[in-house]
């Protein structure tokens, strides 16, 4: 069995579309750091506590191997939202060229519905408009472009447009139906009703 399966390509072309975003309140003590050391067990775990229940599958049987070389890569960065020390979510930057791509970006589902998404959207993107001057001999950001599919979290699309990307083009693909793996069997956010432990 297959379903449809939307796909959004959107952009920016210049830094000065990008809409800062209020992030959010100063109390909540919310910091975003870039991972610096390449750490392929920190990236595995980001990525699969933030798309086990979107669907992200793509890296899954990926190596060690493949994940150390890729994080690696001059111009690869990934920069983590924490909530009082805790990892709340991250996105991840590749250059190539002239244009950076976001190619992952959410939230663990826990730390959804907090305001911290449109903070750590609006923040990577300007980290993606200055990637180059981190990286001596990559050249300068001329574009940013991300995708996003109807697979992805409800309020993906309207994030991007409220930071200022533009679609330039959708396509539709038929994909098998397969069930999202989860971090692992029941993995959600904690409620006052489920307290931690229970």
């Amino acid at each position: 069995m297959s379903i449809s399966v939307t796909t959004w390509y959107l952009e920016q072309t210049s830094r000065a579309d990008l809409s800062p975003t209020s992030g959010p309140a100063p109390d909540r003590d919310v910091r975003i750091l870039r991972s610096e050391v390449p750490s392929p067990e920190f990236s595995r775990f980001l990525y699969t506590a933030v798309g086990g229940d979107i669907t992200w599958t793509d890296r899954l049987a990926w190596p060690y191997a493949q994940w150390a070389a890729h994080l690696g890569r001059p111009g690869v960065e990934t920069w983590v939202a924490y909530d009082r020390g805790t990892p709340a979510g991250f996105i991840e930057l590749v250059a190539e060229g002239g244009s950076v791509e976001i190619v992952y970006f959410g939230l663990l589902p826990g730390f959804r519905g907090r305001r911290i998404g449109g903070h750590l959207l609006g923040y990577g993107t300007e980290r993606a408009w200055d990637l180059a001057e981190r990286w001596p001999g990559l050249p300068r950001t001329e574009r940013v472009w991300v995708h996003t599919c109807s697979l992805d979290g409800p309020h993906a699309m309207a994030n991007y447009e409220r930071r200022g990307f533009r679609v330039y083009d959708t396509t539709v693909t038929e994909e098998p139906d397969a069930p999202a793996p989860g971090p692992w069997p029941g993995a959600g956010p904690l409620t006052a009703d489920a307290p931690a432990g229970e």
